[in-house]
């Protein structure tokens, strides 16, 4: 009876010489899953690669619309980021290619799940807590945590002595992921963080100084955080994507270099662009400053984190993500209107924005007098803010000459010598009672 191994395969290069491997130490039957999330032209000829690489058959799966739907879109109305920067390309995807593979492994009653991820990375834990929540009693082979293949070198030189076919080079060392939302890119000459990504690099976005010399201003509608039109037009999740990755790219919105903590422990440099995804997420961003209240958009903050995390760490398919969205469901209500972004040359900037449920007031905003809002009112409220204030300044005899006396000010002189206090006046300032000079 023979083992039966379902890989999830890109036709990269770990992928590819995973097939012959699984064959050659597990006497495996192999067979390839490649999901289809918007990498496009990268699926070309695969099968025909698959083969060739000894795999029994290639499944090509299109989750595309899944993945915009059931990932994306709850991503972006979480507003969810990670260190600051990163939009989750590769982080969201992984769960729904994993769950596809798990559930493809139980239809076809397969001894165990393969992926092509390091024992460095963080897509091994992604992939794995996946199977776990969807095919928990399959075997799991992580064959980078097991050979003694420990570089890309050493990769690209085991399948050229198997005479495989590869779509990467020693010339050519980048790693890439691409998808329908990003591109991202590691390896190589990447890894040393002083060096500036050369034009070659970059695959979605056109470089910013050779971006059009004239702005152009785009209009994305949003109903219930959900975008839905680009320009007036509307457009499924795909195709939405699709069309504001083609704009932001020609204007060169969207890259990103970042130094990003791993969830194993290192810190790693990566390459990203995400044009369509900025935009959005600008959009989005504008859209709720404009209908959410101020409370509102500080939990809203805090969800953020916690969901980005979540996303990075692969914990997707957890109730807590559920939670999450619950609670987002609640704040989305009402993130329905259209902001208008202004690209040029790499900055995607606010120029207009609009909603039936704007909280904005203008005849309330306005310095101009108007009968809604009486400036002396403000004299009650300030009293009251105050009031906490008032008392503490009163209990310790002045609030500024007590906690904050120059000595709390430490840093560096104009010429260079330190304001900290000695250890000595440090010391003494720690001995003296904390008693204003008035009350001793």
């Amino acid at each position: 009876m023979s083992f039966t191994v379902v890989l999830a395969y890109s036709g990269g290069l770990d992928t590819s010489i995973i097939v012959p491997w699984l064959r050659e130490n597990y006497d495996a039957e192999v067979i390839c899953m490649a999901a289809d999330v918007g990498q496009g032209e990268e699926l070309a000829g695969l099968e025909e690669r698959a083969r060739q690489q000894g795999a029994k058959a290639l499944i090509v799966e299109d989750l595309r619309e899944q993945f915009v739907r059931d990932a994306i879109f709850p991503t972006l109305r979480a507003g969810a980021i990670y260190a600051r920067k990163y939009l989750l390309g590769t982080a969201m995807a992984r769960p729904i290619i994993a769950r596809r593979q798990a559930e493809l492994g139980l239809k076809l009653g397969a001894d165990a799940l393969a992926h092509g991820c390091t024992g460095k990375g963080n897509d091994q834990v992604r992939f794995e807590l996946s199977f776990a929540a969807f095919a928990p009693d399959l075997k799991v082979i992580a064959p980078w945590r097991e050979w003694d293949i420990h570089s890309r070198e050493d990769a690209i030189a085991y399948a050229e002595q198997r005479g495989l076919q590869l779509t990467v080079s020693k010339e050519k060392i980048f790693s890439r992921d691409r998808n329908l939302w990003h591109v991202s890119h590691e390896g190589g000459p990447i890894e040393d963080p002083m060096w500036e990504p050369t034009p070659d690099v970059f695959m979605l976005t056109s470089s910013p100084e050779d971006a059009p010399d004239r702005p152009q201003y785009v209009d994305i509608a949003f109903e219930s955080g959900y975008p839905v039109s680009v320009d007036g037009e509307p457009l499924d999740p795909v195709a939405l994507v699709e069309r504001l990755n083609e704009i932001g790219g020609l204007h060169g919105v969207g890259r990103i270099d970042l130094i990003e903590d791993r969830l194993v422990g290192m810190k790693s440099r990566g390459i990203y662009e995400t044009p369509g995804g900025t935009l959005l997420y600008t959009a989005h961003s504008e859209l709720e400053q404009l209908v959410l209240d101020r409370r509102t958009l500080g939990l809203k903050d805090e969800v953020a984190q916690r969901y980005a995390d979540l996303t990075y760490e692969g914990r997707w398919w957890s109730t807590e993500r559920l939670a999450l969205d619950a609670l987002v469901d609640v704040t989305q209500r009402k993130v329905t209107g259209v902001v208008r972004l202004k690209l040029y040359k790499g900055n995607a900037t606010v120029a207009g924005r609009k909603s039936p449920f704007a909280l904005y007031d203008e005849q309330l905003a306005s310095f101009a007098s108007g009968d809604e809002y009486d400036h002396a009112d403000a004299k009650g409220f300030i009293t009251l803010f105050a009031l906490p204030t008032r008392a503490e300044a009163k209990q310790s005899g002045g609030f500024a000459s007590s906690a904050l006396s120059g000595s709390e000010f430490a840093g560096p002189s104009a010429n260079g010598a330190s304001h900290a206090p000695s250890d000595a006046s440090a010391n003494e300032d720690a001995a003296a009672p904390l008693i204003p000079a008035s009350r001793a």
